[in-house]
C-alpha cells in the first residue's frame, strides 16, 4: 500500500535531480562525483555479473557504474514511478523497476552485487528492507550500503540545505541514524560486516556486507 504521505515528498523532487544537481550545482557536483567515486574504486576488484540498485532513483549513479564495468547485467529500482519512466528512457540497456525496497520483484540469491545508497533513511520499515536485501543476494554476493552517517557536521550542514537549495527534501529522512544503529541493524537482519569506511569529512558511511547467518 502506496504510503501517500510520502509519495508527496518523492513526488517534488524533479526528476532529472542528480542528473541536473552535478551540473548546475557545485556542492551536489562534490558530493555525488566523489561519493560514485570511491563506489569505483570499491568494484575493482569485485568478480560480479549483475548488480541491483536499491533506490536509484532516475539511474544517475547505475548508469556511471555501468559505463566503468561494461558487460554485465544491471537492475534499478524505486518506488518514483516518474523517477523509473525517465531513467528507462535515458539508459536502455540497464532494466529498471518500480517497486518498493521490501517487495523487490526478483527471485532469492539472485544478484552479486546490490548497492543501496543513501536510501534507507527513506524507507518506513529498515529492518525488513535489509532481510529483502539478503533474500535476492547471491550466498557468496555483496552489499554496498551507504548513507550519511548521523555526524554533527552533517545535521548542520542537511539543516542547512533543507532550508536554502534542498527545500524538496523537507520530511524526507524518516530515520536520522547512527552508524552504529545502522550497523547492529544490519547484523540482526543477517548480514555480515566485511569493512566500514567515512568519506566525506566523515559525513558518508559506506558498509562493505556479505551473508552472515540469519
Amino acid at each position: 500500500m502506496k504510503n501517500h504521505r510520502l509519495y508527496n515528498t518523492w513526488s517534488q523532487v524533479p526528476v532529472i535531480y542528480y542528473q541536473r544537481g552535478v551540473k548546475d550545482n557545485i556542492f551536489q557536483w562534490i558530493w555525488h562525483t566523489h561519493k560514485i567515486n570511491i563506489a569505483k574504486k570499491l568494484l575493482k576488484d569485485l568478480n560480479f555479473r549483475n548488480c541491483l540498485d536499491v533506490g536509484c532513483a532516475s539511474g544517475y549513479m547505475i548508469s556511471e557504474i555501468a559505463k566503468a564495468y561494461p558487460h554485465r547485467k544491471y537492475f534499478g529500482v524505486d518506488v518514483y514511478d516518474k523517477a523509473i519512466e525517465y531513467a528507462k528512457s535515458m539508459y536502455p540497456d540497464i532494466k529498471f523497476f518500480v517497486a518498493p525496497a521490501d517487495k523487490l520483484p526478483f527471485p532469492s540469491n539472485n544478484f552479486d552485487l546490490i548497492i543501496c545508497y543513501e536510501t534507507i533513511e527513506h524507507v518506513e520499515n529498515p529492518l525488513t528492507v535489509f532481510q529483502e536485501l539478503r533474500r535476492v543476494l547471491n550466498k557468496d554476493g555483496i552489499l554496498i550500503l551507504a548513507m550519511d552517517s548521523g555526524s554533527f557536521l552533517f545535521r548542520i550542514i542537511w539543516f542547512i540545505w533543507e532550508h536554502t537549495k534542498g527545500t524538496v527534501w523537507q520530511g524526507a529522512h524518516l530515520h536520522p541514524f547512527h552508524h552504529d544503529k545502522l550497523e547492529r541493524l544490519l547484523s540482526l537482519s543477517g548480514f555480515k560486516l566485511d569493512k566500514k569506511i567515512f568519506s566525506h569529512f566523515g559525513m558518508e558511511v559506506i558498509f562493505i556486507l556479505k551473508k552472515g547467518s540469519p
